[in-house]
C-alpha cells in the first residue's frame, strides 16, 4: 500500500507526511545531551542501546581503548566517546580539551558461563556486549557540561533492561569462578564523590577531568574496520572530532607485560606505566597525596621520589612494620607491595576502587624491584 502511495502521479501531500514519518521513525534516534536535568535512566542519553539481547553503543559514537588499563576486581569494561555534531576537541599544551556535551561512557561486565556464574578470563576488547555471555553491572557517564566535568554513575538493573542512576553508590556480592577457585566478594559502585577522588588529579581546587581519554592513552592504536591498525587520536581527527594530532607519546602499556621479559629498562617501563594509571592520580606535585613524597605520574627526578629505600611519611600502621617504600631486590620487604597485597581499609592502595588484589599487577611490580641494584 505504502508502495500504491509512493507511486509517481499518486504521492499527494498525506503521502508526503505519511513518508516522512515513516522515514524518521526508522532512522536512527541521535545522543542526548542533557545540559541541565539530570536523568534517572541510562537510556535518557540515547548512547547505548539494547538489541537482540546486545548492548551495542550508537554508530556516531567511538568506542576507544586507553593504552594502560585500571584494575577494577577483573571486570570488563567498554568505553565509548560520543561528541555532538558540529562540535570540536581542541588540543591545548598537548591535551585534548573536549567541548561542552562530550560524554564518556564506561561499561562494567564480567563474562558468564552457561549457568550465568561470573568468570575471570582475558579481557580482549569488545566494540559491544552480548548479553548471553555476559552481565552487566554499572556503567558510568562523565559529562562535559559548561561548568565542567560531571560524574554519573548508572547500575543495571536485574533483568539487564535499564541502569538507573544511583547517586549514593551501590555494592553487589559477586561470586567470580577462576582457575584457582572461586572468589567471593563485594563490588562497590562510586559515589559521585569517590568518582571525584580518582578524577580530580589537583586538590584542593582541581576540576574532574578524564583520565584514559587524553592524549598519551589514546596515542595508541586499534583494529579498525578489519584494516590495519589505526591511532585513536587518528579516528578522532578523521570525525572532525580533533583539531589536530598530538605528538605521538609511544605510550608503554602495562597489559604487555610478560614473566618472560628479562629487560630490566623494559620491565621497568611497565611498572612506570601500571604505577601512573593506578596511583597517579593521587601520587604527583598536586595531587591528594602530595604529602607523602611519593610521585608515581611520572613526574619523578630521583628514584626517592618513587618510593626507592624512603621511609613512609604518613603511612601508620599500614607500613606492615616495614622500613621503606621499595627496598631494591627485595619486595617482600617493600611497603608498596604490603600495601598493594592488603584488603584492611586503612592499608589497601589503591584505597578506592577494588575490593581483590590484583596478582597480575603484584607480579609485574615484584619483578620489577627484584631486578633493581643495591639495597637500602
Amino acid at each position: 500500500m505504502i508502495q500504491q502511495w509512493l507511486r509517481p502521479g499518486t504521492l499527494g501531500a498525506i503521502s508526503v507526511l505519511f513518508y516522512t514519518l515513516l522515514t524518521a521513525a526508522c532512522s536512527p534516534t541521535e545522543p542526548a545531551f542533557h545540559e541541565t536535568e539530570t536523568p534517572l535512566r541510562l537510556s535518557a542519553w540515547k548512547l547505548l542501546t539494547i538489541k537482540r539481547d546486545v548492548l551495542i553503543p550508537h554508530e556516531s559514537s567511538l568506542v576507544f581503548r586507553p593504552a594502560n588499563q585500571l584494575f577494577t576486581d577483573y571486570a570488563h569494561k567498554l568505553r565509548t566517546l560520543w561528541i555532538p555534531a558540529g562540535s570540536q576537541a581542541r588540543l591545548l599544551g598537548g591535551e585534548i580539551d573536549y567541548p561542552v556535551g562530550s560524554v564518556l561512557t564506561k561499561t562494567f561486565y564480567y563474562p558468564v558461563d552457561a549457568e550465568g556464574r561470573y568468570l575471570k578470563i582475558a579481557d580482549n576488547g569488545v566494540d559491544k556486549i552480548d548479553l548471553e555471555k555476559n552481565r552487566l553491572i554499572e556503567t558510568r557517564l562523565l559529562v562535559r557540561k559548561e561548568s565542567g566535568w560531571t560524574a554519573m554513575p548508572y547500575v543495571w538493573n536485574d533483568e539487564q533492561s535499564e541502569a538507573f542512576l544511583r547517586v549514593a553508590g551501590a555494592s553487589k556480592n559477586i561470586h567470580l569462578l577462576r582457575d584457582e577457585g572461586i572468589l567471593d566478594f563485594v563490588y562497590f559502585v562510586p559515589n559521585k564523590n569517590q568518582c571525584s577522588a580518582c578524577h580530580v588529579t589537583e586538590h584542593p581546587d582541581g576540576q574532574i577531568h578524564p583520565l584514559g581519554a587524553i592524549a598519551r592513552e589514546l596515542s595508541s592504536a586499534l583494529d579498525h574496520a578489519g584494516g590495519d591498525p589505526v591511532l585513536q587520536t587518528e579516528l578522532m581527527r578523521r570525525r572532525g572530532w580533533l583539531d589536530e594530532l598530538p605528538t605521538r607519546m609511544e605510550a608503554v602499556s602495562w597489559q604487555s607485560y610478560s614473566a618472560d621479559i628479562q629487560d630490566p629498562e623494559l620491565v621497568e617501563e611497565f611498572a612506570l606505566a601500571y604505577l601512573n594509571i593506578h596511583c597517579g592520580h593521587c601520587h604527583n606535585p598536586e595531587g591528594a597525596a602530595d604529602t607523602s613524597g611519593l610521585l608515581l605520574d611520572g613526574s619523578h627526578t630521583l628514584a626517592v621520589n618513587l618510593g626507592v629505600c624512603k621511609p613512609p611519611v604518613a603511612a601508620g600502621g599500614g607500613a606492615g612494620d616495614l622500613q621503606y617504600s621499595i627496598v631494591p631486590a627485595a619486595p617482600e620487604e617493600s611497603i608498596l607491595i604490603y600495601r598493594m597485597n592488603s584488603l584492611a581499609p586503612d592499608e589497601m592502595m589503591p584505597e578506592l576502587g577494588r575490593s581483590l588484589v590484583h596478582h597480575e599487577g603484584i607480579e609485574l611490580l615484584r619483578h620489577w624491584i627484584a631486578t633493581m641494584p643495591g639495597g637500602c
